[in-house]
């Protein structure tokens, strides 16, 4: 009687026995295949993770091309740059399977993109606008140029006719006498006997020349070149340069013909045979040329 009591006990256990081996063959069976899945999740997030942390460097790459002249424009891609290499710090930090932390990485990268894609458009709108600048600078240029050269040749055509001006107001003369005067005023050509030369002259009439008092002055050259001359100290200008006289005299000159006379007192001894020449200097031109004869 115990003996076929036994009987299904040792059976039930057997049925007890094989189902829990079915359940822990299943168990391992899901394990492996959970275990697997899990591995291929975390591949991908590592993978997702590595290729994240490229676009922010490609970004970061991008950025560092841009370039702007204008200071605070610079500024703030100085802080963007700053930024973007802060956040590849902090991705290289975390852990793949950080789903929310990918999540706003990613979201942070297309911000930065689109911040960047604003940069270039006013980088661009500054380039174009420096470019126009640049060409409006380069006309101003042509057009200074143009005008300073105008102006050299109005200063040309100016100077050729302040030239002409001044020609045409030079004064001139006729009867250019020279004599020698002995010492009761009679005219002589001994030359023991001349204590003065006189030179006479008429200065023509010129309605251009401006009226006045002027000075004639006249320069005595001997026959042997030797200027005529009572002091070193008289001197005019002619042609920028300061030169000596002979003698000279104040004339209001008002536009007509004028006549004009010029004494010189000679030294004892000073005078000299032969050929003298005599020039007339007025307003700093020479205005005519003699000569006369002491025998």
């Amino acid at each position: 009687m115990n003996k076929t009591a036994d009987k299904p006990s040792s059976k039930l256990v057997y049925i007890i026995g094989g189902i829990s081996i079915v359940i822990i063959g299943v168990l391992l069976i899901l394990f492996f295949s959970n275990r697997s899945e899990y591995k291929a999740i975390v591949e991908e997030m590592t993978e997702e993770k590595t290729i994240l942390t490229e676009e922010f460097q490609n970004l970061a790459l991008d950025y560092d091309s841009l370039h702007s002249n204008n200071d605070t424009l610079n500024l703030m891609l100085d802080q963007e740059r700053e930024k973007i290499t802060n956040l590849i710090e902090e991705i290289k930090t975390i852990k793949a399977t950080n789903a929310r932390k990918i999540r706003e990485y990613k979201k942070e990268l297309s911000t930065l993109r689109g911040v960047m894609k604003n940069f270039v458009v006013q980088i661009d709108s500054l380039n174009r606008r420096n470019e126009e600048l640049t060409q409006e600078n380069i006309q101003y240029r042509k057009q200074r140029d143009a005008i300073k050269e105008s102006y050299k040749v109005l200063e040309k055509e100016k100077e050729t006719l302040n030239k002409k001006v001044e020609i045409a107001s030079q004064l001139e003369t006729r009867k250019i006498e020279s004599t020698g005067l002995n010492s009761k005023g009679k005219e002589t050509k001994k030359t023991k006997s001349v204590a003065k030369i006189r030179t006479c002259c008429t200065i023509l009439k010129n309605i251009t020349a401006q009226v006045g008092m002027k000075t004639a002055y006249i320069r005595i050259q001997r026959p042997d070149d030797v200027l005529l001359i009572t002091s070193k100290s008289n001197l005019f200008t002619y042609e920028d340069e300061e030169i000596n006289y002979t003698a000279k005299r104040d004339f209001e000159y008002g536009g007509e013909d004028v006549d004009v006379c010029v004494y010189y007192t000679a030294a004892d001894g000073e005078l000299l045979k032969g050929v003298y020449t005599v020039d007339i200097f007025v307003d700093g031109f020479n205005i005519g040329t003699g000569n006369f004869e002491l025998k």
